[in-house]
């Protein structure tokens, strides 16, 4: 454990007894998938998926995560154990959606945010990649984008990268990929699915996003969809890039997280325009 994921642990630890929190049962499971050696030293690259059964305030909740890490062992003795980034699964074979071919010039009209098909998305993809999708190295905003195409978001803007919301395969909108221009596209759009910024995180429901701004200086560099509140009335999220679930939705325990992290809160109107 690095410093950065010890001082996470310890942020985790204390926001848990602060709000009634505890983690009733743990597992976790290693499994490498690259080996290289050197003289005595080897270095093993493996995942660690763990889930933790957690009790919010008389409410139950499981919690998924998948890291991938990178062990450097001299002799029998650890000497090196990191986070990694989640590598690239390759160029994936990739179909398309009808109403992708359908997006280059022309708007869908979807009547209503289906917040449960959002929901379910994030759930089936949280730790896999659809193979209708490109995926890119930071995935959180493909990912998010994903799940609000699947709750009947409609696109439009195509073919300027730089206006509106929109993925053909083969190009796509900056606010499709890109977290900072996903957090501003949600702030200021009028079409299509459209968003209401609010205070408090408590505000939100499943189908919402959250932005995040880890180091406080205007770039905005995640987002995650809300998919359960614990028993506390606080949001559980989804995301990638760390593909996490039912995570709770400050990411006090990620090495990102600042003490001038900011955050953005979006209720996502069911009604669209």
């Amino acid at each position: 454990m690095t410093d950065d994921e010890r001082k996470c642990f310890e942020r985790e630890q204390k926001r848990m007894k602060q709000s009634n929190t505890r983690v009733l049962k743990m597992s976790g499971q290693i499994v490498p998938y690259r080996y290289t050696s050197c003289g005595h030293d080897r270095t093993v690259y493996y995942t660690y998926d763990y889930a933790r059964f957690v009790l919010a305030n008389e409410s139950y909740y499981l919690e998924e995560s998948r890291e991938y890490r990178r062990s450097v062992l001299k002799g029998k003795k650890i000497i090196q154990d990191r986070r990694l980034p989640a590598p690239n699964p390759g160029e994936m074979k990739r179909g398309a959606f009808e109403s992708l071919n359908d997006s280059r010039n022309s708007l869908e009209r979807t009547p209503n945010y289906n917040r449960l098909e959002a929901v379910k998305y994030a759930e089936r993809w949280w730790n896999a990649y659809n193979p209708q999708y490109r995926h890119f190295t930071d995935n959180c905003t493909n990912f998010i984008s994903q799940c609000l195409k699947a709750g009947g978001a409609p696109m439009h803007g195509a073919p300027h990268r730089e206006k509106g919301w929109w993925y053909t395969g083969e190009n796509w909108s900056y606010s499709w990929a890109v977290a900072h221009s996903m957090r501003w596209h949600l702030s200021g759009t009028t079409t299509g699915l459209t968003a209401k910024e609010v205070e408090r995180a408590t505000d939100l429901q499943p189908g919402d996003i959250i932005c995040y701004d880890f180091d406080g200086d205007g770039r905005w560099e995640h987002n995650t969809i809300v998919v359960m509140k614990d028993g506390n009335h606080e949001p559980l999220v989804n995301a990638q890039t760390e593909n996490s679930r039912n995570r709770y939705w400050n990411y006090e325990d990620s090495t990102a997280w600042t003490p001038n992290i900011a955050y953005k809160f979006f209720q996502m109107n069911d009604q669209m325009t």
